[in-house]
Order: C-alpha cells, then structure tokens, then sequence
C-alpha cells in the first residue's frame, strides 16, 4: 500500500465530522501533525483517539510516567513517528537523557519506579492483560498503585491505536520532530 492511499487532510479538505477536531489539534501545535491529519479519513477514529488521549493526560500517572508507557508502547510497535513526538514530549518535560536514551532503546531505566512501571507495561503487552500477580506485586511494590496498574492499560490502548493507525497509514514524522527522529 503506498502513501498516497491514504491522504492527508486539512481543515478543508477533512470529512466534515472531522474538520473542528482538525481545528483544535492545528491550534494546539500550530499546525495539523500529518498523522493526525491521515486520521481524519475516519472522523470516528479521529475522535475516539483525541477522546482517549485526553482521557489517559487526566489518568493517575503523571505526565512522565505516561511518557514511559507511551515510548514503551511506541518501541514495542516500532512507530518512528510515536518515538520522535514523544521523545520531544520528554524533553520538553526535562526528562534526563540517560533515560530517554533507554526509553528509545528499549533497556532497562536508571530509575527503579519507572523502570517497573516499563516493565509492568511490557508484562502486560506480552501477556495481553494476563500478567499475573507477581507483575503487579512487583508494581505495587516499586510504589505504584492498582489504579496506576489499571491505567497503564488505558495507555497501551490508546497508543495501540496510534501506533497502529499511523504504520497503516505511514505517517511521516513531521517537520518540527525531525530533530528527535
């Protein structure tokens, strides 16, 4: 499948249902992200992304435990677009960059609370929900809590949901990323 079978959309040229989300994402970063713009080929994927992503931003986790499960997520399906936003996420939030750098490789974190909570986020991956008691315990026990277990699920869902849509549809990383690409 080539680039051009999936376009990319502006604030005029979207479906209709999806042109005032386009209009918030372009006011927000300034511009329309290509992926967000190949999204709006389906109004309805467009919206239950921005939906769930609003929804993981007022989760438990704090917004650099988000980041973890998100890059982990983003390594895990191999998303280059998901690696560089977020790494630029990361720095924006004054992330070090030994962990950064372990987040974009895939090794273990210098931080032993969110190492676990990349750990637990791969546990769950790999065992697609099941991961067992000992996988929680272990996550309980580096400080986090059965909230935060519950809502790193809600992170994997949502960022599935881009990672994927944005391979299927081989978005591009967007000028203002390239740097972290």
């Amino acid at each position: 499948m080539t680039t051009a079978s999936f376009p990319t959309y502006t604030v005029d040229t979207a479906p209709e249902a999806a042109r005032a989300r386009l209009e918030r994402v372009t006011a927000q970063f300034g511009f329309t992200p290509v992926a967000v713009g190949r999204m709006a080929g389906s109004p309805e994927l467009l919206a239950a992304f921005l939906q769930a992503n609003a929804t993981f931003e007022r989760c438990s986790l704090t917004a650099l435990q988000r980041e973890v499960v998100i890059m982990t997520v983003a390594r895990r399906h191999d998303c280059h677009l998901c690696l560089a936003m977020h790494t630029a996420s990361l720095h924006r939030l004054g992330a070090d960059e030994a962990l950064v750098a372990a987040l974009r490789g895939g090794t273990a974190l210098p931080d032993v609370q969110l190492e676990a909570l990349r750990s637990f986020t791969l546990t769950v991956m790999d065992r697609h929900g099941a991961a067992g008691r000992g996988a929680v315990d272990a996550l309980l026990a580096a400080g986090h809590d059965r909230q935060q277990a519950l809502d790193v699920v809600l992170g994997i869902g949502v960022y599935t949901l881009s990672t994927y849509a944005n391979r299927l549809t081989s978005a591009p990383v967007d000028d203002p990323f390239q740097a972290f690409a």
